[in-house]
C-alpha cells in the first residue's frame, strides 16, 4: 500500500466513480485536441488509449455509455479524415451500445438524444459513401424518432442532414426545401441558425449553377465562421466552397486564396478529401488562367500531375478531375497522345458522380477529338454532354434553378458553336444554337401549382413594406421593420427556388419547321464565339450566315444608347439637354444599325422580323434602329421559344384588364382613352388596384393593360415588381396564375430587362410571364416618361383594336418618337 492510500485508503466505489469522470474527460479532450493540436491521428491514438481504460469499469450500464460514447467520437474523427467506410464499423458499435442502454433503462427518453446523433450521424457517413438507401432509412427514422420524443432541434439538425443525402444524388429542389424547414424550425424554437446551414444551402445553389447567389451565402457566414470556429475543420469546408463559387464566377484570384486557406485548415485536421478538392480548385484557376491566355508555363501540367499521383488511392473523383485539367493542358500544348493516355486514366462516372466531373470529362473528350480533326466525334460527346446536363435540368423546380444549370454546360456548348461556326454551316449552327441556348423556355408550364407557403411569405413582405412606408410617413423609426422585411424577402427568395411548375420540355424545333411557321416574316438568330459575332438568318425558307464583327463593339454600343435612353426619359427635359444626349443617342442607334441589321438587308428585304438575341443585344430596343423604324420585329430567347409562343392557344374569355397603379401623374388620363378602345375592359386603380384584385382580374384575360411604377431586380428576377395601392406585385405571382393573360402590356419602366445567364438564359419580369405561357409582352427596355409612355400606349391599343397585330401597331407607335419610346415586343407578335 502506498503512503497515500495508507494516509486515504480508496474504497472500490470511489475508485470506480473515479475512473469513469476520467474517461469522460480523456475521452472528451482527445477528441477536441485533434482540432486544436495534432490532428486525426493524434486523435485516434488518444481514443485507443481511453479504450483500455474502460477494462478497469465493472457496471455494464455505465461501461456501455462509455463505450458507445468513444465509438461515437472515433467514428467521428474517422470520417473527418475522410475514412467514411470505415468510420461505419465504430458507429455501428456505438447503436450497439446505445440501443442496449435504451433496453434496460426507466428512463430512455435522457439517453435519446446521443441516440440519434449517432444514428443520423452514420446516415451522414453512408450519404458520403453514395448508399443512399441506407443513409436515408437512418436519417428518416432518426428525424421521426426525434420528433416524437419533441426533441425539435435534433430534428432540425437531422433535416439538413437529409437535405445534404438529397443533393448528394442531385435532388436540388428536396435538398433546398428541407434546408429551409430546418431554418424556420431554427426560428421556432428559438434557436441560433448554425452557419454551416447557409454552406449547405450554397452547396445546393452551386450544383444548380448559382455561382453569385451561393457566394452571397458563404460571405454572409465566413465572417462570423472566422470569428466563431476559426480552430475548426468547419471553417476550412466553408472557404473550400467559397472557392469553388468564385471558380464558377470566374473569380481567379479570390478562387486561388480561398483554396489556399481551405487546404491549410483541413490539412491540419487531416482531412485528405478536404485537401485534395482545395488543391484541384486551385489548378483548375491556374489552368483556366492559362488556356484563357494562351500561355501555358511548360511546368504546370508536371505540377498538376503530381497532385494527382499524390492524393489517396481511394479520392479517385479529386484525382481524376486534376487529370482532366492535365488533358486539357497537353491538348492546348498539341501534345495529343500524350493527352489520350492521361484520358483513358480518368475513370468513368458512378451514379453519384457531380455533374461537374461528368461535364468535364466530356469537354476533354470532344476537345481532343476536335484537335485529332474529328468533328464529328468532337459533337457526339458534347450532345452527350448537353442531354446528361438536360436530365438535371429536369429536376429542377424554380425558373432560378431551371436556368442556372446552363452553367455547368457553357463550355461544352461555346465549343459546339465555335467548331460548327468554323464549318460556315447555316443549318447546322441553328441547329446546335437552338440546342445550347435558353433551355428553361422549352419546359411547359404546369397550372396551378402555386405554393401557399411562397404566397403567405410574399404576402408578409408586402405587409411589412406598407408599415415601413406608414412608419416614415409618421416620423417613427423603421430600422427593425426594415431587419424582418429583408429577412422575410430572403426566406421568399429561397421558396422561389423549389417551388416549381414545370412539366416535360418541349422538343428543340428544327429549321423547317421554323421556316413553315415564318412565312414571309424572316428570323434573324444572333451568337458569338469569343469576340466574333455572327447572325444566323431564316427567310424565304432558306438561311445564310452573315458575320458581323466584333461582339465587345455591339455590346458597348447597346450599352451606351440604353443610357442614353435612360437620359431621356424624364418628361419635360431642358431643350439643350434633350439635343446634347439625342445626339448621342441617335449615334449609338446608327453604329448597332450599321454593324447588325445593314449586313443583313439583301435577305430581310421589308420582312416582318424575329429577333433573337445574345448577351448585351437583349438590351437593344429594335425600333430605335434606322433601319426598323415602323418594321414588325418581335423579340424571343429562341427559335423554340418562340414558336411554343406562336401555338399558345388563346383563351376562350375576351376579358381585357385596365391597371393603374399608385404615383403615376399621367396615368388616369391614360386609362381614359384606352377604355374608349375597350370598352367593356375592367378598369382596376385607385384603391381597387390592390395585389390580390388585380391578380383575381389577370387570370385568364386576353389583354392586361398595366401602367405602374416598376423595377426591375437583377439579382432576383422574378421578384421584379410592379407597384399597386397595397405594396408590391412581383412577378412570380403573376406567373404562377393558372393562366396568364394571353398578352400583357407593361407602360411601366424597365421591365423587359433580364439578367442574362450563362447559355443566353434571360430571367426578368416579362420572360417569366412567357416562360409561364403569356403569349406576347408589351415592355419598356430602360426608363420611360409619363407622359411618353401615355401617348406611346394610346398609339398602340388604336393600332391594336383596329385591328393591327401586336408587333405592327408597337411599330407604328415607335416610329412617331422612337428615342422616347424604347419598347419591344416579346415572344409572339
Amino acid at each position: 500500500m502506498s503512503l497515500l492510500e495508507s494516509i486515504h485508503p480508496v474504497d472500490a466505489d470511489y475508485h470506480d466513480e473515479w475512473l469513469v469522470v476520467r474517461i469522460r474527460l480523456s475521452s472528451t479532450l482527445a477528441f477536441w485536441s485533434s482540432e486544436t493540436r495534432g490532428g486525426v491521428a493524434s486523435g485516434l491514438a488518444g481514443l485507443d488509449d481511453v479504450r483500455l481504460l474502460t477494462r478497469g469499469v465493472s457496471d455494464p450500464g455505465i461501461l456501455a455509455e462509455l463505450s458507445g460514447a468513444i465509438d461515437h467520437n472515433y467514428g467521428l474523427l474517422l470520417m473527418a479524415s475522410g475514412r467514411n467506410e470505415d468510420s461505419i464499423r465504430y458507429f455501428d458499435a456505438s447503436i450497439e451500445h446505445q440501443e442496449w442502454r435504451l433496453a434496460n433503462t426507466a428512463e430512455p427518453a435522457a439517453l435519446l438524444g446521443g441516440y440519434l446523433n449517432t444514428l443520423s450521424t452514420r446516415g451522414m457517413a453512408y450519404t458520403r459513401l453514395g448508399d443512399v438507401k441506407r443513409a436515408r432509412e437512418d436519417l428518416t427514422r432518426a428525424i421521426a424518432t426525434a420528433e416524437k420524443g419533441e426533441l425539435s432541434l435534433l430534428a432540425a439538425d437531422i433535416r439538413r442532414r437529409l437535405g445534404a443525402l438529397e443533393l448528394r444524388i442531385g435532388d436540388v429542389p428536396v435538398a433546398l426545401s428541407l434546408l429551409e424547414k430546418s431554418e424556420r424550425a431554427y426560428r421556432a424554437i428559438p434557436a441560433e441558425i448554425p452557419p454551416l446551414l447557409r454552406w449547405e444551402q450554397a452547396q445546393a445553389l452551386l450544383t444548380a449553377g448559382l455561382a453569385d447567389e451561393a457566394g452571397r451565402y458563404l460571405d454572409d457566414v465566413l465572417p462570423t465562421m472566422r470569428e466563431k470556429h476559426s480552430l475548426t475543420r468547419d471553417l476550412g469546408s466553408v472557404e473550400l466552397f467559397r472557392a469553388v463559387a468564385a471558380l464558377m464566377q470566374d473569380d481567379l484570384d479570390l478562387a486561388r486564396r480561398s483554396a489556399a486557406s481551405a487546404r491549410r485548415r483541413t490539412l491540419r485536421w487531416g482531412c485528405l478529401t478536404c485537401v485534395a478538392e482545395a488543391t484541384v480548385v486551385a489548378l483548375r484557376a491556374d489552368v483556366r488562367d492559362a488556356l484563357s491566355s494562351h500561355d501555358i508555363p511548360p511546368t504546370l501540367s508536371a505540377r498538376v500531375l503530381r497532385a494527382a499521383k499524390a492524393m489517396p488511392p481511394r479520392l479517385t473523383e479529386q484525382a481524376g478531375l486534376a487529370r482532366m485539367l492535365a488533358t486539357r493542358l497537353e491538348i492546348a500544348r498539341g501534345k495529343l497522345k500524350r493527352a489520350a493516355e492521361l484520358l483513358a486514366q480518368v475513370p468513368r462516372p458512378g451514379q453519384v458522380t457531380s455533374i461537374d466531373y461528368r461535364m468535364l470529362r466530356r469537354l476533354c473528350r470532344a476537345e481532343l477529338a476536335a484537335a485529332e480533326g474529328n468533328q464529328r466525334k468532337a459533337l457526339t460527346e458534347i450532345r452527350a454532354g448537353l442531354t446528361e446536363l438536360d436530365r438535371v435540368r429536369d429536376r429542377m423546380g424554380g425558373l432560378e434553378l431551371v436556368s442556372g444549370t446552363a452553367l455547368h454546360g457553357q463550355e461544352l456548348a461555346d465549343l459546339a458553336v465555335k467548331l460548327v461556326l468554323a464549318g460556315a454551316n447555316a443549318k447546322r449552327l441553328f441547329d446546335w444554337l437552338e440546342r445550347t441556348r435558353a433551355q428553361t423556355y422549352r419546359y411547359e408550364p404546369l397550372a396551378d401549382s402555386e405554393d401557399p407557403e411562397l404566397a403567405d411569405r410574399v404576402a408578409e413582405v408586402r405587409g411589412l413594406s406598407q408599415a415601413i412606408h406608414q412608419a416614415q410617413h409618421d416620423g417613427h423609426p423603421t430600422a427593425a421593420l426594415e431587419a424582418r422585411h429583408a429577412e422575410r424577402l430572403r426566406e421568399a427568395h429561397r421558396l422561389g427556388w423549389h417551388s416549381g411548375r414545370w412539366g416535360k420540355p418541349r422538343p428543340v424545333v428544327d429549321l423547317a419547321d421554323v421556316a413553315e411557321q415564318l412565312g414571309e416574316r424572316a428570323l434573324v438568330s444572333f451568337a458569338s464565339s469569343g469576340d466574333e459575332l455572327v447572325a444566323v438568318i431564316v427567310a424565304g425558307g432558306k438561311s445564310r450566315l452573315v458575320r458581323l464583327g466584333s461582339t465587345a463593339q455591339a455590346a458597348q454600343s447597346a450599352r451606351t444608347l440604353n443610357a442614353d435612353l435612360d437620359a431621356l426619359a424624364p418628361d419635360n427635359l431642358p431643350p439643350m439637354l434633350v439635343t446634347a444626349v439625342l445626339s448621342s443617342a441617335r449615334k449609338q442607334a446608327d453604329r448597332l444599325d450599321e454593324q447588325l441589321i445593314a449586313p443583313l438587308a439583301e435577305s430581310l428585304g421589308d420582312r416582318e422580323l424575329v429577333i433573337v438575341p445574345t448577351g448585351a443585344l437583349y438590351a437593344v430596343p429594335w425600333g430605335v434602329l434606322p433601319s426598323l423604324h415602323t418594321r414588325p420585329t418581335v423579340v424571343a430567347p429562341s427559335a423554340t421559344a418562340w414558336v411554343a409562343a406562336e401555338h399558345t392557344e388563346t383563351p376562350r374569355a375576351r376579358k381585357v384588364v385596365l391597371v393603374r397603379g399608385p404615383g403615376l401623374l399621367a396615368a388616369q388620363g391614360e386609362l381614359d382613352k384606352l377604355a374608349t378602345h375597350y370598352r367593356t375592359a375592367k378598369v382596376l386603380d385607385g384603391k381597387r388596384a390592390t395585389v390580390k384584385s388585380v391578380l383575381q382580374a389577370l387570370d385568364g384575360a386576353k389583354l392586361a393593360h398595366i401602367a405602374a411604377h416598376g423595377a426591375h431586380e437583377p439579382e432576383n428576377a422574378l421578384f421584379s415588381r410592379l407597384e399597386m395601392t397595397d405594396g408590391a406585385l412581383y412577378a412570380h405571382e403573376m406567373a404562377g396564375l393558372k393562366q396568364p393573360p394571353r398578352q400583357v402590356v407593361f407602360a411601366a419602366c424597365e421591365l423587359a430587362l433580364n439578367r442574362i445567364r450563362p447559355g443566353d438564359e434571360a430571367l426578368g419580369f416579362a420572360s417569366a410571364l412567357l416562360a409561364a405561357g403569356s403569349r406576347t409582352v408589351i415592355a419598356p427596355l430602360s426608363r420611360v416618361g409619363d407622359q411618353a409612355s401615355a401617348a406611346a400606349m394610346d398609339d398602340y391599343h388604336r393600332g391594336l383594336a383596329g385591328g393591327a397585330s401586336p408587333a405592327t401597331a408597337l411599330a407604328d407607335a415607335i416610329a412617331i418618337d422612337p428615342f422616347r419610346r424604347p419598347f419591344v415586343c416579346l415572344g409572339a407578335g
